[in-house]
């Protein structure tokens, strides 16, 4: 598998708004003790599941083990 090393500047970015997920899904994850209804619990417990997905995606693009994210 030949993977092509991303740029440093999109590194820093990627870096950045993988951060920025991994505290939005640790908050949505905690607001869903601070609320009663059942439906915002699930709306924030999807919401973080899919914002995992996304810094998986962001993951996956960095070390390019995807083919979509080779060069």
């Amino acid at each position: 598998m030949n993977k092509i090393k991303i740029d440093a500047e999109v590194s820093k970015h990627t870096e950045y708004l993988k951060e920025q997920l991994e505290k939005l899904s640790a908050h949505l994850r905690e607001d869903i003790t601070k609320v009663e209804d059942r439906q915002a619990k699930a709306l924030f417990e999807v919401s973080a599941e899919v914002i995992d997905g996304l810094h998986k995606a962001f993951s996956d693009y960095e070390k390019q083990s995807e083919e979509a994210w080779r060069k």
